[in-house]
C-alpha cells in the first residue's frame, strides 16, 4: 500500500516506523529537514521536506497514485486543508486526519459535501476512553474493545490470590464453566509465551485474555485479588483530556476533584463542570494533596502535558496513600521505567492514537487493530469472508488453519455471541475473529489469511 504521512511528530514517526516494516511504501512529509534526515537514516521510507498542505509538496510525495493520505501534523487546519486538496486535486481514495479541537467535532463538517475526510482521529477522545475503561477494571493494564464493545481484551499482571495462579490454563473451564473466555497471550519476564492448556500461570505473568464485558471481572478474579471500583478520584490537569474525563466521571456517580495550575483555565472549567470540585494549585504540592484527603482516594490521574510533572505528582500521590495512580507519559523510555514498579499504569497518547489509526490501514475487512506492550505486539479484529474454496480460514477447523508464527486466535464472535473455542471449532462466513500477533512482522501474513481469492482452492 502506498501511504503518505503528513507530520513527523511522535504519531507520524511511530506510524511510519510500524507501517514501513510491513511491506508498505511510506512517504513522510514535514517542514523540519533535520527530523526527516534522522528518520530516513533509521527507517526504510521516503521523506519530503515542505509544508504539508502545499499541492506542490504533495505532488513530490507522490499523491497522484497514493492509496491513503494520513494527516497528523500538529495543526488541525493544516490536516483538514491537506485532505481537501488531496480529494479535490488528486482524488486520493482514503483520507485520515487528526483533529484535536472539540470546536470542529460533532458539527457535520467531515463529509464529501463539506470537508472530505474519511476518518477523524481525536487523540484526546481516544485517551479519555482508554482511561475510562481502565477505571472500570481496577488492576487491568490495558482494556480494549472489540465487536462494538461486546467483548474486550484485558491485560493484567497475575498475583498470588488469584485462583488460577500456579495451575494449568485448562483448569479455567472448570473454575468458570459458564464463562466463555480464552487466554490469548502470556508475557513472562518480557518473553512471549503462546499459551496451551498445559501452560501454568506464574505470579507476575502479564496475561492477556478475551471475554464478554459482563464476564471480565470473573476472569480477573482467577488471576489476582479483585478490587472494587473506587468512586473517589483526583485528576491533575484540566486540559482537554482532564476536562473530558472529569465531565464523564461526574455524570456516572464519581466524586471528582480536579487540580489545575492555571487560574484562568481552572475558572473556565469550574463554570462548565457541575459536580466536580475544581482546585487551583500544583498537583505536586504535598500540603494540597493532604488537605484534599489523598489517602482516601481510590485513584489519582495525572493528565497534564508534562511527563515529568505527571510522573512526580502520581508518585507523590501513591506515597501519600492513594490506592492507584496512573499518568499520561509520552516518552516511551519513561514508560518502560515506571510502569508497575513506580506507578500502576502509564498511558501513552502516542500509542493510543497509532492504535486508532491501524484499523484503517490494515488490509481486508479489519474492524479494529490495537498495538500492545508499547507497540511490540498487536491484536486485530477481522471479519471472515468467502467460503472453503475462496478463503484460507472459512469452513476450516482451528487445528487445520496455518497461522503465522506467534499468532493465536483469541476469540470468535458469531451473531453477537462469543463462541467457545477448541481445536475442532470451525470459522464461518461473517465471523468476527480476534487474532493476537506477538511479532508484528507477521501482520502481512495475518492480513493475507482474510483475503478472499477466486483462485484459492
Amino acid at each position: 500500500m502506498k501511504i503518505i504521512i503528513l507530520g513527523a511528530g511522535q504519531v507520524g514517526a511511530s506510524t511510519a516506523e510500524i507501517l514501513s516494516r510491513e511491506d508498505n511504501d511510506i512517504t513522510l512529509v514535514d517542514h523540519n529537514s533535520a527530523v526527516l534526515d534522522g528518520l530516513q537514516d533509521r527507517l526504510d521510507i521516503r521523506t519530503v521536506n515542505g509544508p504539508a498542505s502545499s499541492p506542490e509538496v504533495l505532488l513530490r510525495a507522490g499523491v497522484e497514485d497514493a492509496d491513503m493520505l494520513l494527516a497528523v501534523t500538529n495543526s488541525d487546519e493544516t490536516n483538514m486543508i491537506a485532505c481537501q486538496i488531496a480529494h479535490s486535486l488528486f482524488n486520493t481514495p482514503k483520507k485520515i486526519a487528526r483533529v484535536r479541537s472539540p470546536a470542529y467535532l460533532n458539527r457535520g463538517l467531515f463529509c464529501p459535501g463539506a470537508i472530505p475526510i474519511d476518518y477523524i482521529i481525536s487523540p484526546e477522545q481516544v485517551v479519555t476512553e482508554e482511561i475510562q475503561r481502565l477505571i472500570q477494571y481496577p488492576g487491568a493494564l490495558q482494556v480494549i474493545d472489540f465487536a462494538d464493545g461486546k467483548i474486550r481484551l484485558v491485560g493484567l499482571r497475575a498475583y498470588y490470590g488469584g485462583a488460577l495462579v500456579g495451575q494449568e490454563l485448562r483448569e479455567l473451564v472448570n473454575h468458570l464453566p459458564s464463562v466463555s473466555t480464552r487466554v490469548a497471550a502470556i508475557y513472562r519476564r518480557d518473553r512471549a509465551i503462546i499459551p496451551t492448556g498445559k501452560t501454568i500461570i506464574e505470579p507476575d505473568d502479564e496475561v492477556f485474555f478475551i471475554a464478554t464485558k459482563d464476564d471480565i471481572r470473573k476472569v480477573m478474579q482467577e488471576l489476582r485479588s479483585l478490587e472494587e471500583v473506587g468512586k473517589r478520584v483526583i485528576i491533575a490537569g484540566a486540559g482537554n483530556i482532564g476536562f473530558r474525563l472529569a465531565q464523564s466521571l461526574e455524570q456516572t456517580g464519581f466524586q471528582v476533584k480536579l487540580i489545575e495550575r492555571d487560574a484562568a483555565r481552572a475558572q473556565m472549567v469550574a463554570e462548565k463542570l457541575e459536580n466536580t470540585v475544581v482546585l487551583q494549585g500544583d498537583a505536586a504540592d504535598e500540603d494540597l494533596l493532604r488537605q484534599e484527603n489523598i489517602d482516601a482516594m481510590e485513584l489519582f490521574c495525572a493528565l497534564t502535558n508534562e511527563d515529568e510533572a505527571n510522573i512526580l505528582s502520581a508518585m507523590l500521590a501513591k506515597r501519600l496513600g492513594a490506592r492507584r495512580a496512573m499518568a499520561i507519559v509520552n516518552r516511551s523510555a519513561y514508560i518502560d521505567l515506571i510502569q508497575s514498579s513506580v506507578l500502576d499504569i502509564a498511558i501513552s497518547p502516542r500509542l493510543a492514537t497509532v492504535s486508532a489509526l491501524l484499523s484503517h490501514v490494515r488490509r481486508g475487512d479489519v474492524q479494529a487493530a490495537h498495538s500492545l506492550r508499547r507497540g511490540v505486539a498487536e491484536v486485530i479484529e477481522a471479519v471472515a469472508h468467502g467460503d472453503r474454496n475462496t478463503s484460507k480460514i472459512v469452513g476450516r477447523q482451528l487445528q487445520n488453519i496455518k497461522l503465522p508464527t506467534g499468532a493465536t486466535i483469541g476469540a470468535i464472535m458469531r451473531e453477537d455471541k462469543l463462541v467457545r473455542l477448541d481445536d475442532e471449532s470451525v470459522i464461518e462466513e461473517n465471523d468476527h475473529v480476534i487474532i493476537f500477533v506477538i511479532d508484528k512482522r507477521q501482520i502481512p501474513a495475518v492480513e493475507n489469511l482474510f483475503q478472499v481469492s477466486a483462485s484459492f482452492f
